[in-house]
């Protein structure tokens, strides 16, 4: 079933999750420790994030160094069909990024997605690489995730980039994308960031999750803007639970977002690490009870492959 037929569909509100895939080198049993926990709460799908290839320089023997291409983590399509196998009526979402790929190489990735029988993508540009200050897109590739979202649309129309296919067969996915409640980094404001959604929904796009958020007026004004700015579709905020205290100065340098005087406060009056996780989960717990009481139709949590407090959080709120 497709995401937004999912959301039409349901009467209550409800939680959805997103996991990573573990590092290469594991096997499939460390990506079932972290969803077996949160199939407890029925999921009407979940999200599979996906990571470009990474830049490394290994250093040789004569002190020079030679560049190396690394895939750290699997492939989503490995990653879909290990779900598929263990969960076959669970519905996935897996995220395809244009960072690190040719226009032709995501087309590619789409169409295996296709094969597998999926209906779902979350449709997202992809981080720049460690050390580039702006995103800079393959020669062949999208600058842009609203390039990406137009050409799901044209496969979904029957439309590939060989233009020697004729009658090709069309695609039937659901596509999802993000908003950022404090803007994109890049983005000049909150406004044209806005305007730059917008865009991602007229080609396409069908519903939008959220970066991570800890003040949910930063939310409540994001979708306010939304709606003003003629953006309609369902918007679902995504939330991640504050861990331990290093994350108030990580997590803000990392997704360049704001946390809330009132948590930095509560983290640090903290004495232990178990304080200090239960006082996260407590923040979160806030944060989804009152974003249920203003009508979301449901709440994505971001469980970084560690379901346990995201488990404690569901069994407060729903």
């Amino acid at each position: 079933m497709k995401v937004i037929d999912i959301l039409n569909g349901k009467r209550r509100p409800f939680a959805s999750f997103e996991l990573v895939p573990p590092l290469k080198g594991s096997d499939a049993s460390r990506l079932y420790q972290s969803l077996d926990p949160l199939m407890e709460f029925q999921p009407p799908f979940i999200n599979i994030t996906c990571h470009r290839d990474e830049i490394e320089y290994v250093p040789n023997a004569d002190g020079t160094y030679t560049r190396m291409t690394l895939a750290k983590r699997p492939g989503t399509v490995a990653i879909v069909a290990a779900i598929m196998r263990r969960y076959p009526e669970l519905e996935i979402v897996p995220h395809v990024i244009c960072g690190g790929s040719s226009c032709s190489r995501v087309e590619s990735e789409l169409l295996d997605l296709h094969f597998l029988g999926l209906n779902n993508i979350m449709a997202l540009r992809g981080d720049a690489l460690p050390g580039q200050k702006h995103f800079i897109p393959e020669p062949d590739g999208f600058s842009h995730s609203s390039e990406l979202v137009e050409m799901i649309s044209n496969l979904n129309h029957g439309k590939y980039l060989d233009p020697t296919v004729t009658n090709g067969l069309a695609t039937d996915f659901c596509i999802g994308v993000a908003g950022y409640p404090e803007k994109h980094f890049e983005a000049a404001n909150l406004e044209s960031d806005i305007q730059n959604l917008r865009k991602k929904v007229e080609a396409g796009a069908q519903y939008i999750v959220t970066q991570m958020f800890f003040d949910n007026e930063k939310f409540f004004q994001f979708e306010d803007l939304c709606r003003k700015a003629g953006i309609d579709v369902p918007i679902i905020p995504g939330l991640k639970p504050i861990s331990s205290k290093k994350q108030i100065d990580l997590l803000p340098r990392s997704f360049h977002i704001d946390i809330p005087q009132e948590l930095v406060s509560l983290m640090k009056k903290t004495k232990t690490t178990e304080e200090a996780y239960q006082a996260g989960i407590e923040w979160a717990i806030k944060q989804s009870q009152e974003l249920l009481k203003h009508g979301v139709p449901a709440i994505h949590y971001y469980t970084m492959a560690k379901p346990d407090n995201v488990c404690q959080i569901v069994r407060a709120v729903f």
